[in-house]
């Protein structure tokens, strides 16, 4: 790992990859350390905010120090379930990259198990990984300028949910009326790092 200040009161934890930013997250959501205010995945870093009882220098020891590999799974966090309707314009074209059937694309992206990884693009948008790595598909060539609220998509290794209308480059494999982001909820984000989340064909 690579500890760099970010301004007086952030430290930017840099990690090998998605996985190991996906364990540090997760143990230090178990186990936070003292000072600490919010703590901010992405795909490959992790960037803690602190108040003045801390500092960057105890901060990054206590993150050296931090025990990866006795960190508990994603048995205990909380699950999900979010009914997709799959019709999207791009269900297709996913099933031709990926050389199976559209109904198997749709049985495999049920199939398997996903995680919220971390957040960002648009208030509320999750990027969800742990999905068949056969769905593994690239963005498209062309983004779209509007992408209906609720699109359910996939990019790279990741399922994305649109909360709201707006552009966007990724394959359209589906739709979900689930509220994405409410900020009469808390939190408000539907979908937060950590959340196991179980794809399910909406009900008619």
């Amino acid at each position: 790992m690579r500890f760099l200040p970010a301004g007086h009161h952030g430290l930017l934890v840099e990690c090998d990859d998605l996985a190991e930013v996906m364990q540090l997250h997760r143990a230090l959501v178990q186990d936070r350390p003292a000072g600490v205010v919010d703590l901010v995945p992405a795909a490959r870093t992790v960037l803690l905010t602190f108040d003045g009882s801390t500092s960057h220098a105890r901060l990054a020891a206590t993150v050296k120090g931090t025990d990866l590999e006795s960190v508990v799974d994603g048995a205990r966090s909380s699950e999900v379930t979010i009914e997709v309707t799959y019709d999207g314009e791009d269900l297709a074209e996913v099933a031709e990259l990926t050389g199976i059937p559209a109904s198997e694309v749709v049985r495999r992206h049920q199939a398997a198990p996903h995680t919220v990884a971390f957040t960002g693009f648009s208030p509320g948008f999750p990027y969800i990984a742990g999905g068949d790595p056969r769905l593994s598909v690239p963005r498209r060539s062309t983004p779209r300028t509007r992408v209906p609220a609720g699109s359910v998509a996939l990019a790279g290794g990741f399922t994305g949910l649109y909360p709201r209308e707006g552009p966007g480059g990724w394959q359209l494999i589906g739709r979900t009326v689930a509220r994405l982001w409410d900020l009469d909820r808390e939190p408000p984000a539907l979908l937060t790092p950590g959340t196991r989340v179980r794809f399910t064909e909406a009900r008619r």
